[in-house]
Parts: structure tokens; sequence; C-alpha cells
């Protein structure tokens, strides 16, 4: 609408220019004057703008005056309201003179001529608009198209596609409001005018047919009610047919009246009645623009609630919420505020205010999509190969994590952008003499800067990472490393962050003028002060630092540290975490370590100590030995296990009860105790095979001795007889092989309890004919 009515005005002298030559507009000139009533109204437009002149010039303030603002706002209000009142009061007086007297003097007006003229427009429109439609009529099938390839294509990002079939489409558009075009003005110049000249009538209609049809090919850009994936705007089609109705509308409205009606007014009626003819267009336009606002209120205020409530920002939610419960006021105050200039300061206001309405349009237009860009392009979840997330399987996580932070950096960067776009367009703040100063071109670095340093440390920590993570994982598919490895791997991606971290945020603080020489020079003093006192932490990283060098332990090492063994599950540079054989978890600071016994280094040692009878032979001993060691060399689970022949050093010790030979077995680290297991089964099944007896602990009960040396018998005494003589249960028999064992052989098993009761009646006679020495009994 703004650019209708600023194109309006060269449109309207056009006409004046072409359709009244000199002599006519003198003429016309002249009939005003002659007839007393325009001349009358001549007059008095005259003397007002005289006194209107000099009551601005007597109010002016002095050259060494300054202006205060509520004087300065005085004066543009009191000026808005006088120039709305004379164009008020000429329009009532314009159209109370048509009503009493005419405008219009009828001698004046070729009768016939202007039949011929509005027969002839209407022939040039009738054929320009059959055009138009025809040809967007043929082209239907290749906008179908159009919209199925952006909605249901393949192989591009969906935005890509929207963005290409919406370029293609309107170029297409275009194309076909410059054919209707160029077929009107052959019709006009070839087959309706004058020596093949192109009358002025059908040159403002086609004119104006080109503006405001371009105008409404931008509209079906983002309106599009026929075609869904031609459609800029999220919107459905019930939607996207109301607006582009009413918009069109209102650009037609505006258009054709502005760009056509009125030049013609003033060209073959009055140039009086076309100015307030083209004032009644304006005022009708502002009443249907509030009216729309109004109708659509709650429908907008919903749906801005509704995109508030899908965003992920706070910030932007909370202003899309307060945005829209005043989108209305800023409306109608922006249409107040057009209709205003329009009529008061169209030579200068109106062409700045239509370049500031088209700059945030393009700027709001732009940095949306240029955010849904982003959105579709990086914002939805990131899907690795599978190859590539055995390999590291952390790097997804890390990337989809990161991503959306960097999205949200992004949107803010474009809300400031086109923010400070809409403020250059309005306001006196230049946004290119910003940048072009040095405090503009010095926080635009800057913040380049920033966001560079970030964009590389952030690459920097998910390379190193990444490489380091595919190091330590077994299913890569390279050599697996060895513990001490794994172990400074894991302590450097921990120091890798610590110190990216810190690097990165004295760069960052150093860019945006921080000095950091007083930060690291604090940092080194409080660093001090902390390690005077905190001596245990500092030595317990001293000593961490020594153990990994030195490479004492490392993670699934079977360790004993501070009397403590397990196996080391978590190896920082401060402490170690161990878990003892019954699964408790001990944290143990290096400050208390002073020893470390490490099971797992090289290989491990078995060493037995296998006892005989002193009665047994030692070297049928060694050898059952030895032939256990095979039996062990040959086994599956453990026979790989072995690094070396059986050593037997031989009798370390002759002990009260036995005689103890040590063996050696060298194994795999780790290993030495399940070998060890293995081995002691084999000894004992070798050993039972070749009845060699493994002593165990007797007691011998001494009764005492007279002088001659001889012992009294035992005062034995059956109280109650619940066992046989074999230690088994009464009825119950000692759960042996039957095969080997005849005890359980019915035809024998009355013999052996009648010598049984036999014995255990002598045994009864003779304690009672001998007693202990001290009188006792023996139960």
């Amino acid at each position: 609408m703004l650019m209708i009515v600023s194109l309006a005005q060269p449109a309207m002298a056009q006409s004046a220019d072409k359709d009244s030559e000199p002599p006519a507009a003198n003429a016309a000139l002249a009939e005003m004057i002659e007839n007393p009533d325009t001349r009358q109204q001549l007059i008095d437009q005259l003397r007002g703008a005289a006194e209107k002149t000099q009551h601005q010039a007597g109010d002016a303030l002095p050259e060494d005056e300054e202006a205060t603002l509520p004087r300065q706002l005085a004066e543009t209000t009191s000026k808005v309201v006088s120039e709305l009142t004379d164009h008020g009061s000429q329009a009532i007086n314009v159209v109370g003179n048509l009503f009493r007297n005419g405008l219009i003097d009828e001698a004046s007006v070729d009768i016939e001529t202007l039949t011929s003229a509005s027969v002839n427009l209407g022939i040039v429109v009738l054929v320009t608009f059959g055009l138009f439609f025809f040809i967007r009529r043929l082209t239907r099938r290749l906008f179908m198209l159009l919209s199925q390839w952006s909605i249901n294509g393949h192989g591009l990002y969906p935005m890509i596609r929207l963005i290409i079939s919406v370029a293609v489409a309107a170029l297409v558009d275009a194309l076909i409001v410059g054919l209707a075009y160029v077929g009107g003005n052959l019709v006009a110049t070839f087959a309706l005018g004058e020596s093949g000249e192109l009358s002025t009538r059908a040159s403002l209609f086609l004119n104006a047919f080109l503006i405001i049809e371009l105008l409404k090919v931008g509209v079906r850009v983002l309106f599009a009610s026929h075609y869904e994936g031609l459609r800029l705007l999220h919107i459905s089609t019930a939607e996207a047919s109301y607006w582009n109705r009413w918009v069109a509308r209102l650009i037609g409205l505006a258009g054709y009246g502005l760009l056509v009606v009125v030049p013609l007014i003033n060209a073959y009626l009055s140039p009086t009645l076309g100015t307030n003819v083209g004032t009644l267009i304006m005022i009708g336009t502002y009443v249907y623009a509030v009216t729309v606002v109004l109708v659509n209120r709650k429908k907008i205020r919903d749906a801005i609630n509704h995109s508030a409530k899908q965003t992920t920002m706070t910030a932007s939610r909370v202003s899309l919420q307060l945005f829209a419960r005043i989108w209305h006021l800023f409306a109608l105050a922006y249409f107040t505020l057009v209709l205003v200039l329009t009529l008061t300061r169209p030579e200068d206001a109106l062409a700045f205010v239509m370049k500031a309405t088209a700059q945030t349009l393009i700027a709001v237009l732009v940095g949306m999509l240029v955010s849904r860009f982003l959105t579709q392009i990086i914002g939805r979840r990131i899907k690795l190969s599978e190859e590539l997330c055995a390999r590291l399987p952390l790097l997804e996580p890390r990337l989809n994590s990161y991503v959306p932070t960097g999205l949200r950096i992004a949107r803010i960067l474009i809300l400031i952008v086109v923010f400070l776009l809409v403020l250059d367009a309005w306001t006196p703040f230049s946004l290119s003499d910003w940048y072009a100063s040095e405090a503009g071109s010095k926080l635009t670095g800057k913040l380049t800067s920033l966001i560079t340093i970030l964009v590389v440390a952030a690459c920097l920590w998910i390379g190193l990472a990444s490489l380091i993570e595919d190091k330590l994982n077994p299913d890569a598919g390279h050599e697996i490393p060895s513990a001490r490895a794994q172990t400074l791997l894991t302590l450097f991606r921990n120091a890798l962050a610590i110190a990216l971290l810190t690097m990165t945020a004295m760069i960052v603080l150093s860019e945006i003028g921080i000095n950091i020489g007083p930060l690291i020079a604090g940092a080194g003093v409080l660093g001090l002060a902390i390690g005077f006192g905190a001596q245990k932490l500092v030595q317990d990283i001293i000593t961490g630092i020594f153990i990994q060098i030195e490479n004492a332990m490392n993670v699934g090492d079977v360790v004993t540290v501070s009397g403590i063994t397990g196996t080391a599950e978590r190896l920082s540079i401060r402490s170690v975490g161990i878990r003892d054989l019954s699964g408790t978890y001990h944290v143990i600071p290096f400050s208390s370590v002073d020893t470390v016994s490490n099971y797992m280094r090289e290989y491990g040692n078995h060493v037995g100590e296998y006892s005989i009878a002193y009665r047994e032979s030692i070297d049928d001993a060694v050898e059952h030995l030895k032939l256990a060691f095979e039996d062990l060399k040959v086994s599956e689970a453990h026979g790989h296990k072995l690094l070396a022949p059986i050593d037997i050093p031989g009798v370390t010790s002759l002990g009260d009860s036995a005689v103890n030979i040590r063996v050696v077995l060298k194994t795999t680290p780790g290993d030495q105790w399940a070998v060890g297991r293995a081995y002691n089964r084999l000894v004992k099944m070798r050993f039972d095979a070749a009845g060699i007896e493994i002593p165990f602990p007797h007691m011998n009960l001494y009764f005492g001795q007279d002088k001659t040396g001889s012992a009294p018998p035992a005062n034995l005494r059956v109280m109650e007889q619940d066992f046989t003589i074999d230690g088994s249960p009464a009825g119950q028999p000692k759960a042996l092989d039957n095969d080997s064992d005849d005890r359980f052989d019915p035809r024998k098993k009355r013999t052996r309890k009648d010598q049984s009761q036999r014995r255990i009646k002598d045994m009864e006679n003779e304690s009672d004919e001998n007693s202990l020495p001290d009188g006792g009994d023996v139960d």
C-alpha cells in the first residue's frame, strides 16, 4: 500500500503532464477564476496558506534559542492537527460544491471523447486480465508439480526444496504478469492507439497492473492458498486463503484507486476532486485494515501463543507471549501513522515509511527463513553410521548435546541482527554508520573472534576426545592398548578438558577486554596459598603423578595398597579405588600409599607347600607332583596359562607331623590363583591314587604310667549304643560302594553284629576288674 501511495504522486504528475498540455492547464485555471465559486475557493485556500505560513514563522524559535522536547512535540502535534483539519474542511467544501453547483463544467467536458476513452480503457483492462488468467491456468500444472516436489521430494533438505520451489514459482508468476503486461501494451498501442502510440490512460492502467500484480506475487509467496508446497509461512490452507484474499483486496483497492482512478479524475474531471477521492481511498483503506486487525485479534494472539509454547528459549517464549497481548496495538498505531503521514507529508515522510516497512518485513522474513533453515539442517538429531557409532560411542551423544546449544546461540545472533535492522529502519540509528565507526568495527571484530574461539575449542575437544575414545574402545578394530596406556589416556582426556577449558576462558576474557595478567598472578598466589593449606592434596597429586609415570598400577590390576588387596577399578591423579574379594570398595588417597604391590606384572607364581607323612617316600611324592603338573598342562582351561616347567626346590621343612615340599608354577599375570586351585585338586587326586598320606592333626589320650612303666587300663563303659562299630548311625548304613564293601551283605550282617556285641562285652568285663589310678571312669 505504501509503495502504491508513493508511486501515485509521480503517476498523477505524469497524467497531468501528458493529458493536460500547458494551454489546457491555463484554460482550466482561467475557467476556475471566471467561476465565482471556484474563484472564491481558490482565494480562501491562498489566504489560508499565507496565514499558516505567517503563523509558523511567528511561532518559530529564535536561532539562538534551543527548542525543548515538549515544545517540539507540541509544534508537531499542532501541525498535524492543522493539516488534517485543512484536508477535512477541503473535502467537505468540495463535496458540498459538487452537490450544489458541481465542480465540473459540462461545457468543458467532451462526452464523446470521455466515452471513447472509457471504452478503450475497458478493452485494455479486459485483454490484460484475460491474458493474465489464461496464462495462469496454463501453468497450473507446473505449480502443482513444484508443490508436490517441495513436499515429497528427496535428496535435499525440506527447507532447501521449499526455497527453490517458491523461487521458481515466483519467477514463473512474475513472467506471467510480464506477459500479460506486454500483451496489454500491444493491444493498447497497435489496436487502440493512434498512430502506434500508447495513450496515457492505458499507460496508467498498465503501470498500475504491473506494480499491483507483482505485489500480489509477493503475497502469494507468503500465502499460497492453492499450493501448500509453495507457501513460506506454516499456516493452514484455510488461513492462507483468508489472508491472501484480504491482502489482495487491500492492495487492489489502494493500488488501482490511487494509480488509475485518481489520475484519471485529475485529468478529465477536477484535480481537487481527484485529491479528495485519493483521501477517501486512503481513509477507506485505513478503515479496512483496522477492521481486519480487530476481527483477527484473538486468532493471531492464539497463533503467537502456540508458537511461544513450542520454542525452547525462555526469553523468546516470554517475548512472544507479551507480543501476543499487544500486537494489535502496534498494528493500529502503524496504520494510523501511515494514514497521517500520507495525508500530511506525502512528499517526504511517506517514502521514509515505505522504506522502513520494506526493510522491516525483509529483515523479519529473512531472519525467520534462516532460523528455520538452521533448525532443519542442524537442529534435528544427528545420526551417525553404525560403524562410526561402534568405534566412537560417545560422539553422537556429544554432537547432539553441542549442536542445540550452537543453534540457540545462532538464533540469538539472528534476533540481534534483525533487531538492529529494524532499529536502523525506524530510528536515526544508522547500522552502516555504526559498523563503519571504530566502536562498531571493534565490537563486531570481538564478537567474531569470540565465536571463532568457541567453535575452534569445541571442535578441538570433540576431535581429541573422540580420538582418545577410539584408542580406548576395544570394538574399534585395532590393537587393544595396554592397561597402562588406557589409564594414561583416561587421565590425559581429563587433563585435556581442564586445560582446554582454562585456556578458552582466558582467551575469551582477554578478547572482551579484561586484563588476564592480574588474574594469572592472583591464581598463582591463590595456588600457593592452597598448596600450603592443602598439603595432603598436593601430596596426593604429586604421588599420583609419579605412580603413573612409574607405571606402578593400572585399572584392572590386582594390587595391595595400604594393606588392602583387591582390583583397582578407578585410578585418578589423586586417589585409587580398590574392590576387595568381599566386594567392598575402598578409596585410598595416594598420600597414604607408601608401598604398591602389583600382582599383574609380566608373570605370576603359584607357590604351594605340600605335606606328606614321615613314612612316605619323598621321591615318590615329587614324582606324583610332576605327574599332577603334566595333567595340568594338558588341561584346556589352564594349560595355556603356564609359562615354564614346574619348579620343585625340594623339602623346605620337617614339621612336627609332616614333611613339606615346595612347588613353584610360573603363570600368566593374574592367573596364578586359578592355576593354583586347579593344581591342588590334581595333587590330591594323584596322592589318593598312589596311597600317599597327607597328614592331618591327631589327638593322643595319655593315661599316665606307674613306676614300673605300665599304664593302667582305661575304665571304658558304653552308656548307649547309638552307633555301629564303623561309626555309621544305627539302622542307617554308611554310604559306601556296595561293590567294594561287603558290610552291607545281608548274609554277613548278623555275623558282624554278633562279633561287635562280643567285643563290647569283653571290654566291659575288663573295665570292671581294672579301674583308673584316680578311680575315675571313662565313658
